[in-house]
């Protein structure tokens, strides 16, 4: 198995740093190279040959970047979160005209399509605009097909189950052969993007941010970063959502959201 160094670590964050301007450099050493080693492997590349490759190949780093960032995903992932939603989050989106939620790190799109069908339920759909957002144009490109195999289909409709949700999963989508793609009229508000969470700026205001399951890739200092981002991203009373497996450690930032439900970690933005 391929082995490298934190120096070597270092010196190809600099290298893409410097070729395609894409910041490694704040991600958690120890995922980063559990994923850099993969890419070694499966391309048989030696730590001269990554960097090489990585400089000067474009088509390789899009490649490479497929594989490093986390692509993990399913629709209605953690049921109890999207039960902490209908509990504690939807009374206040009731009250408002317009609804706007951004899906960061949203993946091939299971979770945007989730809030989608969410929200709809909950009788938001017209009011309702949602943007799913991810630094992989791969993944965005399946993301605003909306189509996936029956196969993984099967855990998507047992997580729906689990939400309690009226009907079955199903009832959103149209099957074809050996796919499923959501309803026309689910897709309609839903729009993708590319957004890198490490570079790029504030780009509206939000009345929810969901972007669970993320920061456990990122160093202290980037986390507080993209706190940052998303504290300026939400209008005054908006809702951020970490998942069951963050929190905020900041100081700073604890006292600019206030905790809504500790178990899924549903903050609220304090302040304008």
């Amino acid at each position: 198995m391929p082995d490298i160094s934190a120096l070597e670590i270092a010196e190809l964050a600099e290298t893409v740093l410097e070729s395609h301007g894409f910041d490694f450099s704040e991600y958690s050493k120890a995922s980063l190279k559990r994923r850099i080693v993969r890419v070694m492997m499966i391309k048989k590349l030696n730590f001269a040959d990554l960097k090489q490759q990585l400089g000067n190949n474009p088509v390789f780093f899009q490649d490479f970047l497929e594989e490093v960032t986390v692509n993990v995903t399913e629709m209605f992932r953690d049921p109890t979160f999207y039960k902490a939603l209908e509990r504690d989050v939807a009374p206040h989106l009731a009250s408002l005209q317009r609804v706007k939620i951004w899906s960061a790190g949203c993946s091939s799109g299971e979770e945007a399509y989730s809030l989608a069908i969410l929200m709809n339920q909950f009788g938001f759909k017209d009011k309702t605009f949602i943007c799913g957002t991810d630094v992989n144009m791969s993944v965005l490109k399946d993301a605003r097909k909306g189509t996936y195999t029956l196969r993984s289909m099967k855990t998507n409709a047992e997580n729906y189950r689990l939400c309690g949700l009226p009907g079955v999963l199903n009832d959103h989508f149209t099957t074809s052969y050996d796919t499923m793609s959501i309803r026309t009229e689910l897709k309609q508000n839903v729009l993708f993007s590319v957004h890198n969470l490490v570079s790029d700026v504030v780009f509206d205001e939000f009345n929810l941010i969901s972007c669970r399951n993320v920061f456990i890739y990122f160093e202290t200092s980037l986390q507080e970063q993209i706190l940052d981002v998303f504290y300026r991203s939400l209008r005054p009373n908006g809702y951020l959502c970490l998942g069951s497996k963050e929190t905020i450690r900041s100081d700073r930032f604890k006292k600019k959201f206030k905790p809504v439900n500790t178990k899924e970690n549903i903050y609220q933005k304090v302040g304008f």
